[in-house]
């Protein structure tokens, strides 16, 4: 299953959540009657300078061009259909043209009005994956899993919608209702969910009591421009009760680069986090900082929906000897994107660069490799989501990240302490 998640990294120092959105390039911004192509020539020229691939999939961009700038176009919904035709020969689910209502609902701060579903797309069948359920949201409180399948919306089938028109239609005014239909294997399931606020909180952290001392748990749930502060604040809290640390980024689907790089700089004093090549091949380093809060040991569990920013920071601990990575493989995803603004409140998310890890290597769909596996059974992933169990004894994961830590044995191999 090839599946392109509804959130990317993004490059960006105006970025303020998930996607940058730059000023539009065009200066014929004004209103008017008449349909205006234009959209269509900006979109050309940022892929032009900028996509990753400089042989465009082996289009004649050139000759792309001047095909779609000749053609006779009724509406701006036909320019803006035809943006996005022009983009699909580039092969790349992720590259993508936004209309002005979705580039509107990627630039609202997250904390608004859904049911708390996670979605993804099968690159394969275009099929709407759902890969996980916010805490405390209606959609948690139900017994839908990573995996199932999202068929319709309110009686309309989300084949061919893409995520962006999925998460448009799950969001709604407060108090409004949503009717989903959900396969898992041959079943299908109905759910009428109603729409609440829904506050992202980025870091939650608590303390472990053991008989070997506490252990600081700290999940890790998306890469948001408040997310290092509020790690930081954690680590500092826990500092001085714990002997050590876990750090969940199971379901983390990503969020801001940069971030990323941040987060991992808290963790640790040496070393190179991360690095990023453009469609030149040049490779920029992102070094640690030596500023890194604690040197106590580290476990991080890892899933399937471990994925983008979370592998950058997964990565980067693991290939520099700081933490050991507990759980599954990761979902291999390392391609960087900008979102920029385009003519007439439209934009364009555009694949630029991608990431390697500290050791060079590329894990797109391959993804990490934990260095102690631990699979959990259909079963046992229900029973957790069902008893909100992550992080407790009936989440086998994290009790061998507990053993990891408390056992005399593994204490030694792990202390890191000056």
């Amino acid at each position: 299953m090839a599946i392109a998640f509804s959130t990317a990294i993004v490059i960006g120092a105006n970025a303020p959540a998930i996607y940058t959105a730059a000023q539009p390039t065009s200066a014929n911004t004004a209103e008017s009657s008449t349909v205006s192509t234009a959209v269509l020539d900006e979109v050309w020229q940022l892929v032009d300078r900028s996509y990753i691939d400089p042989a465009f999939n082996g289009q004649d961009w050139d000759a792309v061009r001047q095909d779609y700038l000749n053609r006779t176009y009724a509406s701006q919904e036909e320019v803006y259909d035809a943006a996005q035709e022009m983009l699909g020969l580039l092969g790349d689910s992720l590259t993508r043209f936004l209309d002005p209502q979705e580039f509107s609902n990627i630039q609202v701060e997250p904390d608004s009005v859904g049911i708390g579903l996670l979605v993804a797309e099968d690159e394969e069948t275009q099929e709407i994956v759902i890969v996980g359920t916010l805490e405390d949201t209606p959609a948690f409180e139900t017994d839908i899993l990573p995996e199932d399948i999202l068929l319709t919306i309110d009686g309309e089938t989300v084949q061919g919608m893409g995520t962006t028109e999925v998460v448009t239609r799950l969001r709604g005014p407060v108090g409004t209702s949503v009717t989903l239909t959900v396969q898992r294997e041959q079943n299908e399931q109905t759910y009428t969910l109603t729409r609440v606020p829904v506050e992202l909180v980025s870091v939650r952290h608590r303390l472990e009591e053991t008989p070997a001392g506490n252990i600081g748990y700290i999940r890790l749930t998306r890469f948001d421009a408040r997310a290092t502060e509020n790690m930081q604040q954690a680590i500092q809290d826990l500092e001085q009760q714990s002997i050590g640390y876990i750090l969940d980024l199971r379901g983390n689907m990503g969020g801001l680069l940069q971030v990323g790089i941040n987060i991992a700089d808290l963790w640790l004093q040496e070393g190179t986090i991360v690095s990023l090549v453009d469609r030149t091949g040049v490779v920029e380093q992102s070094q640690a900082s030596q500023t890194a809060l604690t040197t106590k040991p580290l476990v991080v569990l890892v899933d399937g929906a471990t994925a983008s920013a979370s592998e950058i920071l997964a990565a980067a601990l693991q290939e520099n000897q700081r933490a050991t990575l507990v759980g599954t493989q990761t979902y291999g995803s390392n391609l960087i994107q900008s979102v920029r603004g385009l003519e007439g409140d439209t934009g364009v998310a555009i694949t630029v660069a991608k990431w390697l890890t500290p050791s060079g290597a590329d894990v797109n769909q391959s993804g990490i490799t934990p260095d102690v596996t631990v699979e959990l059974t259909p079963e046992q992933n229900e029973t957790i989501r069902r008893d909100r169990a992550f992080g407790t004894t009936a989440d086998p994961q994290y009790q061998q990240a507990i053993q990891l830590l408390t056992s005399s044995s593994n204490r030694s191999h792990f202390e890191l302490e000056d």
